[in-house]
């Protein structure tokens, strides 16, 4: 996300009380040339501007979304029941892989299945999206929960009353809102009946079809390759790695199928094994391959995403995390 940075500069201070001696001068502040004024700048600044161009452009949830929409009609099927569920688990994972969240620390919690290990917020500063923002808010002012539990409150699937207030209204209308913003869909008018409803065509297709590429090429292709985008810039942390947590996201949303359509009935089938695949071996920590249904297709993507872990130290507590949403999307069926 890119936007104006306030500068944080003391306008009332004197020219030595704010920029001091010399030789911090020299190691603090840049020029405009040789001779000219010198520019007062934050290194806050300068972070916050690499860190979102590190940062795709769109979130996992919106890949999603986006997969399950109607190009011209702009709207989801109503007879999707699974789809606002694994939009919050998309949540949890894009936190987990922007470094907001992790799992506890904690030596015991390898005796619970993955998906009720409890998480923690580790990083409080907001991402600018908006139901990444109010996520960290909520699960910050709570007391620690389970991967399960954070993704039942979120879609207010709970009896607890003091817990419904951690339930994110209207994602789907707020995710496609915001996609709006990014300039990929519009907004229409459409009637239904005897009233008229908002509806999101797709308005830039490119984005869409970036999603499908990436998606065929983990589902159908020997050789997984996933080229740098404007959408996903070479520079994206675990870019294999968020690229099957979209198609397991799809999967579990029932919205892979859209993806697929132009597939023969035998590739569809085989692309549906393999999405199932992929749930199986990356819904544990630390992630293993099994032997699955679908054995020539992806045969690079563990080493892929290996070399994608071993280039971001450090970050095994925020993986389990992910781990712990895919095994929560393989069971999602038991579930609701």
């Amino acid at each position: 996300m890119s936007g104006l940075q306030r500068r944080r500069v003391n306008n009332t201070a004197s020219a030595d009380e704010t920029w001091g001696s010399s030789e911090r001068q020299t190691s603090t502040v840049p020029k405009t040339d040789e001779d000219g004024p010198k520019i007062g700048y934050d290194p806050k600044d300068i972070r916050t501007a690499e860190e979102e161009e590190k940062q795709p452009r769109l979130t996992l949830m919106e890949e999603v979304l986006l997969m399950g929409l109607k190009d011209q009609q702009g709207y989801l099927s109503f007879w999707n029941d699974n789809i606002s569920y694994a939009l919050r688990g998309c949540i949890i994972m894009e936190l987990a892989l922007r470094g907001k969240v992790q799992m506890v620390n904690d030596t015991n919690r390898r005796r619970f299945p993955i998906s009720d290990r409890y998480i923690e917020v580790i990083n409080d500063k907001l991402t600018g999206e908006a139901l990444l923002d109010e996520t960290i808010k909520i699960m910050k002012a709570s007391e620690k929960l389970t991967v399960g539990t954070w993704i039942n409150y979120l879609s207010g699937e709970t009896w607890n009353l003091s817990k419904i207030s951690y339930q994110l209204k209207q994602v789907r209308e707020r995710l496609s809102k915001g996609l709006v913003d990014k300039g990929i869909l519009r907004t229409e008018k459409r009637n239904f009946f005897l009233f008229d409803m908002p509806t999101h065509p797709v308005a830039d297709t490119g984005a869409k079809e970036d999603i499908k590429k990436r998606v065929l090429s983990l589902l159908t292709a020997r050789t997984v390759v996933i080229n740098p985008s404007p959408y996903l810039p070479e520079g994206v942390p675990f870019r294999y790695l968020r690229s099957v947590g979209a198609v397991c996201g799809a999967y579990a949303a029932n919205v892979l199928e859209n993806v697929l359509a132009d597939l023969s009935y035998e590739m569809r089938d085989q692309a549906f094994a393999r999405a199932d695949d992929l749930l199986n071996d990356f819904s544990e920590w630390p992630f293993v391959e099994k032997p699955g249904q679908t054995q020539n297709v992806g045969v690079n993507l563990f080493q892929e995403i290996n070399d994608e872990i071993a280039a971001n130290p450090n970050k095994e507590l925020q993986l389990e995390v992910v781990a712990g949403v895919f095994d929560i999307f393989a069971n999602l069926d038991s579930i609701l």
